[in-house]
């Protein structure tokens, strides 16, 4: 039953991310498609290329940073390991709503390799959170820019957005924070779900399953408690995910060079400007941010280009930093773990 339901949500997940590519695809290139296709044919190659290897830079980069908190629990846990779970997370990401199906695949591969249920989650929050920190850092430092130089015209809509954007990222980490280091919470919360399922009759044996739980949580907490004891390693993970960021956010100007605009924005624009789609984007309740990304990164670098060029752009990027990794994420699924 368990296993029918899951597969209704990815089936209903895909037909919905198939329902807003195609209705992004038509509202894209309805006034303009030769225009937009000759943009896309006339691209120079070598920035395409650049510009993948951008994206799986920002996979490796996260790869170190994900492999550095295994190996606390796993001291010979293999980067080659990791770097396929983060490739098959891509799939997982893709195709669920603000990328939630990514965390509870990560768990389950974990434990497959030998690391309990406690550990892989406390591996995966501790992943989470410095990615989150690194988001909003990123988003903070574009917002401070934009103060000081003006970059982007006022725009009401675009100013709510980017502001709730902020304020959810900003949450969700404080909200991470509370779930690792608060036991006492942790507990009350657990319990209050045995007594549901026990008095629905889904568990036998209540109080076995809260022991059981109870040493789960004080081992998790333990685990979580390493993320702020190792001062290094935790701000080492934050740099990574900065850097792979980075590496992202770089790709809207490697297109733009490809179409030949070599002097439209510099990399920092390029990267304060795709900080301010991330952080709108990453809210929206679609698999992929789909048409919250599209909408925010049409309105900011619509600043600095438009036309058939900003539409072309914004279709590559779209492809190269989403469906490129559902892609290698599905061909990863089908290749037998690296042990």
């Amino acid at each position: 039953m368990k296993q029918l339901i899951i597969k209704n949500k990815g089936k209903i997940n895909f037909v919905i991310l198939l329902i807003v590519t195609i209705l992004v695809l038509y509202f894209s290139l309805k006034d303009n498609y030769g225009a937009i296709i000759n943009e896309i044919h006339k691209a120079n190659p070598i920035w395409i290329i650049i510009s993948f290897l951008l994206v799986i830079c920002y996979w490796f980069f996260r790869s170190i940073a994900l492999n550095n908190f295994i190996r606390q629990f796993n001291p010979k846990y293999r980067f080659l390991s990791t770097l396929q779970l983060m490739l098959r997370t891509q799939f997982f990401n893709g195709i669920t709503p603000f990328a939630t199906g990514g965390q509870p695949y990560q768990i389950y591969y974990l434990k497959d390799a030998g690391i309990s249920i406690a550990s892989s989650t406390s591996i995966i929050l501790q992943n989470f959170i410095v990615y989150q920190i690194a988001l909003v850092f990123l988003g903070l430092v574009a917002l401070i820019s934009n103060f000081y130089f003006n970059i982007f015209t006022n725009n009401a809509i675009l100013g709510h957005l980017l502001a709730l954007g902020f304020i959810i990222n900003t949450l969700v980490i404080v909200i991470m924070f509370i779930v690792a280091f608060n036991k006492r919470m942790n507990k009350k919360l657990v319990n209050w779900g045995i007594n549901i399922l026990s008095f629905l009759h889904l568990i036998k044996d209540s109080n076995g399953k809260k022991q059981d739980w109870d040493k789960a949580i004080v081992n998790f907490h333990e685990g979580a408690k390493t993320l702020l004891k190792n001062k290094k390693k935790f701000i080492k993970a934050i740099f990574l995910n900065l850097i792979a960021l980075i590496s992202l956010y770089l790709i809207p100007y490697t297109l733009l060079c490809s179409t030949g605009n070599y002097n439209t924005i510099t990399p920092f624009i390029a990267i304060i400007t795709s900080a301010y789609v991330m952080v709108i984007g990453s809210f929206v309740p679609i698999p992929g941010g789909s048409g919250g990304l599209e909408y925010g990164f049409i309105s900011f670098y619509g600043n600095f280009i438009g036309g058939a060029t900003l539409t072309a752009i914004m279709l590559l990027w779209r492809f190269i930093t989403y469906y490129f990794g559902i892609i290698i994420g599905a061909i990863a699924l089908n290749i037998k773990k690296v042990n």
